[in-house]
């Protein structure tokens, strides 16, 4: 029987008032393992009310003490990481190892959220005019809102949530209904390390709750990752409903293989950021750019038998690829490759008919290669997010610079080489918003910001790090005086 599942509003748990429901499935045996409520507008008003009432006094806060909250956080989510991780898998597939990874890097948000007295400093100037001081302060917002993908259920609730908070603001969550579980742990540890009622609030849904969260006038910011149409909309409708948004789109990772390239490296790295996580990244690399045939050929001759033989299973078992989330997406990803073969792609690995032994009713998909992918097909154009690795053919390294600016996604790419000249040339000229040289899944660490260029990201601030507390603050500069005369001036002021 699937358990039931509740929203977390106010410190206290609650099924709502809408009546709807949705399944929540275990990937790797394609059974309703769970019942998820959707948030009505009034459900969505309700958590909005807790957080708007909790604010004035966790604004108040000092960030000295608001820090303690996140060091006492840090503590439980170290404690229980193997244990979230677990809640991760069965809900996601992941395998156990990857779900470890994800809750480490939303960790590491954490540990930045625990300097926030620093990270608050602003600055000072003494004497900009004769006795006239200035200064800055970083202040809170209000209520924030984050609406996350289910690709990474923790991570990226982690990204947004410990900077939004420790900044002093409220936090309403709206986290994937596919994977709603890993919130909901995550609600509990806050709870434990001490936050007030009310700073933190979960509510599970669909369009309806999205829609009432950015209709909402005393939501004053809004973080999404997902896909980019969805993060179209919601940059559109937040911003014209006078919120600050910051939503990070879909991707084309590219990684160039240059001819001078550890082939050996390359196959390793493409096999872990191409299938890992089942693709389900929106850091993945999907196409690798090989430069110059017999580049080409020497990757898919070693890659090819690789992607064959990874070993697939559920999750919990820790294999090296898990299910996908739902039969839905799996029937989607495989649609991609059945249509890629009708583009004229060579499909060197067919992954279609993947059947793991005991789990014949889970979302699995085995790994799927293509070569010979050309730019004006549609398997190259849009975000497949699954396991599937497209291999473009090219003639020179100006040819694969120019293959990677004109795509309309700019997330993440790579450049494999033993070039120190060619890499930094590709560094500086590539049109993306995180580069790796030698590195597949350039993803920056916590102090760093995350996002992308082009129609990965829409709105100005990229997520956590520096970026992070400039997006949940705003900017007051004070400018003082304690004059011994009161003459009046009718000139505009400056300073002698």
């Amino acid at each position: 029987m699937p358990h039931p599942l509740h929203h977390y509003i106010n410190g206290q748990k609650t099924s709502g008032d809408s009546g709807r429901f949705g399944d929540v499935f275990d990937p790797a045996t394609g059974k309703v393992s769970a019942q998820v409520p959707l948030a009505s507008p009034d459900d969505v008003r309700l958590a909005v009310d807790a957080a708007s009432a909790a604010f004035p006094a966790w604004a108040e806060t000092t960030p000295l003490n608001r820090a303690r909250v996140m060091f006492r956080f840090k503590e439980l989510l170290e404690r229980h990481a193997g244990d979230l991780a677990r809640v991760i898998t069965a809900e996601h597939g992941k395998v156990l190892s990857d779900a470890r990874g994800e809750v480490t890097r939303g960790l590491e948000v954490v540990e930045f959220a625990c300097g926030i007295p620093h990270l608050l400093k602003g600055e000072h100037s003494m004497n900009v005019g004769r006795d006239v001081d200035s200064w800055s302060e970083y202040a809170p917002l209000g209520v924030a809102a984050g609406i996350t993908p289910f690709n990474f259920p923790a991570m990226v609730p982690l990204w947004m949530f410990p900077v939004a908070i420790a900044c002093g603001n409220t936090f309403v969550l709206k986290p994937s209904e596919r994977d709603p579980s890993a919130s909901l742990f995550l609600a509990d540890l806050l709870k434990q390390a001490g936050l007030p009622d009310g700073v933190f609030n979960v509510v599970h849904g669909d369009k309806a709750a999205v829609d009432a969260l950015l209709d909402e006038p005393r939501v004053q910011a809004v973080s999404f990752v997902g896909s980019t149409p969805i993060a179209e909309y919601i940059y559109a409708r937040g911003s014209a409903a006078g919120k600050r948004v910051q939503a990070l789109g879909g991707a084309k990772n590219h990684m160039v293989v240059l001819p001078d390239a550890d082939i050996d490296g390359a196959v390793s790295a493409l096999l872990g950021a191409g299938y890992g996580s089942a693709g389900e990244r929106c850091m993945a690399i999907s196409v690798a750019v090989c430069v110059g045939d017999t580049t080409a050929d020497a990757l898919i001759e070693k890659l090819a038998p690789k992607v064959t033989a990874l070993k697939i299973g559920p999750g919990c078992d820790d294999p090296e690829m898990g299910p996908l989330v739902t039969a839905a997406h799996r029937d989607k990803v495989r649609g991609y490759v059945d249509l890629g073969i009708s583009e004229g792609a060579e499909l060197v690995v067919d992954g279609r008919a993947c059947a793991v032994e005991g789990h014949q009713d889970g979302f699995f998909l085995g790994g799927c290669l293509f070569d010979r992918v050309t730019a004006d097909m549609r398997i190259y154009r849009e975000e497949i997010f699954g396991p599937v690795l497209c291999v473009l053919r090219v003639a020179d390294f100006e040819t694969a610079l120019k293959l990677v600016n004109e795509h309309e996604y700019g997330n993440g790419t790579a450049v494999f080489t033993r070039d120190g000249g060619a890499a930094r040339e590709f560094a500086h000229r590539v049109q993306a918003g995180m580069v790796g040289i030698n590195v597949p899944i350039p993803v920056p660490m916590a102090f760093h910001s995350f996002g992308g260029w082009k129609r990965s990201l829409f709105g100005p601030l990229h997520v956590h790090g520096p970026d992070g507390v400039r997006f949940y603050t705003r900017l007051k500069t004070v400018t003082a005086r304690w004059p011994d005369t009161h003459a009046a001036e009718f000139v505009m002021p400056t300073m002698k």
